[in-house]
């Protein structure tokens, strides 16, 4: 009989930006605590140096829409063990004035900086590493607004669109090397993104949402995935207002 049984993460190593909060913070716990060695990155120190505390999470400040600190970042984290096994890109902002209407052009440029050119300066960097590797596996979090758009915004949906071009242009190039690319997404989920809303969202519809530990456990599945599955795409939202 063949061995199904999920990939032990014990000895791999994950980057995952956007780990100061909502699904990247989850994201970095989940791995940590199943024996992954995780390098946690954002641009908030302090949350950082807070969720060092957790065993086989080490930290390093990182803007992703700078290309040096990026390099710097992966370089950090290929030292540990000599390979890099996962990244998760878990980056995202949005804006209150996101309507077509409102958006002005220096709003819509810093927008897609941190959703999308950050995770290309990171997919870029990334790659040899995992080359060296052996291979590896790259998650983008998206949205589902990508699948059901709604009022989240021009700028917004379009960086989340994007992604999915990037994770699939990658996969395509870079297959032969044993390197896989997923996008989830989220629905509506708990996090501090939503504070950015032009309208508070009801009690009664954040009650029904995904909370980040739900998504993180959704990364957690795909990295525990054989090397010969791939996940093109993975929806993940939440029952009760789906």
């Amino acid at each position: 009989m063949r061995d199904t049984m999920s990939e032990t993460l014990e000895g791999r190593v994950a980057v995952v930006v956007g780990a100061s909060s909502g699904m990247g913070r989850a994201t970095a716990v989940l791995l940590a605590q199943h024996h992954m060695t995780v390098v946690a990155a954002a641009r908030r120190l302090e949350r950082l140096q807070e969720l060092a505390k957790v065993p086989g999470i080490h930290w390093c400040m990182c803007d992703a829409t700078d290309r040096v600190q990026v390099e710097q970042l992966v370089e950090t984290a290929y030292r540990l063990h000599d390979r890099l096994d996962l990244l998760v890109y878990a980056s995202g902002v949005n804006i209150p004035d996101r309507a077509l209407l409102q958006l002005t052009p220096q709003r819509w440029h810093e927008l897609l900086e941190a959703n999308v050119t950050g995770a290309f300066h990171c997919t870029q960097c990334v790659v040899p590493r995992m080359r060296s590797s052996g291979g590896g596996l790259i998650v983008y979090v998206s949205s589902a607004a990508v699948q059901r758009p709604d009022v989240s915004g021009v700028a917004y949906q379009a960086s989340k669109h994007a992604l999915v071009g990037l994770a699939e242009g990658t996969r395509v190039e870079e297959r032969e090397h044993g390197i896989r690319t997923t996008v989830l997404f989220p629905g509506l989920c708990d996090t501090e993104i939503l504070t950015r809303r032009p309208t508070p969202t009801p009690p009664e519809v954040l009650a029904k949402a995904l909370l980040p530990e739900d998504v993180a456990a959704a990364v957690l599945f795909l990295a525990q995935l054989p090397p010969r599955v791939l996940v093109p795409a993975l929806p993940i939202v939440p029952a009760g207002l789906w």
